[in-house]
């Protein structure tokens, strides 16, 4: 090898080793691009919320048009339930907290194992929460339509346990659903991740503040 052919490949050597660099810099210099947004996590419109007539935790029977007029946060639990349900109701007792402001918020949770959630065990299911009793409903009816409010009303997962008909539904969707003043549903978040509890956060401010 003579030695202008060894300067020759030191040169281009070095030329790519600069190269890379700048690539490197330059990639660590570029921001992150923001994560997408899941799409049922927009503010828009899904269709009507379901039509319900429902017993509360203090006896009183609860309906749909009891809601309108009112933003309100529906999730599907039961009490025996030990792992996603605490996780649950626990952000909805910080969702409850941080929009304490507005009054006209509701929280509404509907048990979907109604055969053994009579409206005694979920009071004291409701109690371990702190839920207040006026923001914060916990509903219980009859196995045929909670599964017809989850499935086709909500258009969510609910599954009886071992695939048999009648028995009580403990198979669920996770996700918190945001219903407006008119009784639309205008989102689906996952309760599970900070950052989708943070756009239902800003979503329910929106339609609390009449922007959306």
């Amino acid at each position: 090898m003579t030695q202008r052919h060894f300067a020759l490949q030191v040169t281009v050597g070095t030329v790519l080793f600069l190269v890379l660099v700048g690539l490197v810099i330059q990639q660590m210099r570029t921001p992150p691009a923001a994560p997408r947004q899941p799409v049922l996590e927009r503010l828009a419109r899904y269709g009507p919320a379901p039509d319900f007539a429902l017993v509360e935790r203090s006896g009183r029977a609860v309906s749909a048009r009891d809601l309108r007029g009112r933003v309100w946060i529906a999730d599907f639990i039961y009490t025996q339930c030990k792992d996603t349900c605490p996780l649950q109701s626990r952000a909805m007792g910080a969702l409850q907290t941080d929009l304490k402001a507005y009054g006209d918020l509701r929280s509404v949770s509907i048990t979907v194992d109604p055969e053994n959630d009579s409206p005694a065990l979920l009071s004291r299911y409701a109690e371990r929460y702190g839920a207040d009793p006026e923001r914060w409903l916990f509903l219980t009816g009859e196995v045929r339509e909670i599964r017809r409010i989850v499935q086709e009303g909500f258009r969510l997962s609910a599954a009886p346990v071992d695939g048999a008909t009648l028995d009580p539904v403990m198979f669920h969707s996770t996700r918190f659903v945001l219903v407006d003043r008119d009784g639309e549903i205008r989102g689906y978040y996952d309760s599970n991740d900070p950052r989708a509890l943070e756009r239902l956060r800003e979503s329910a401010r929106r339609l609390l503040a009449g922007k959306a």
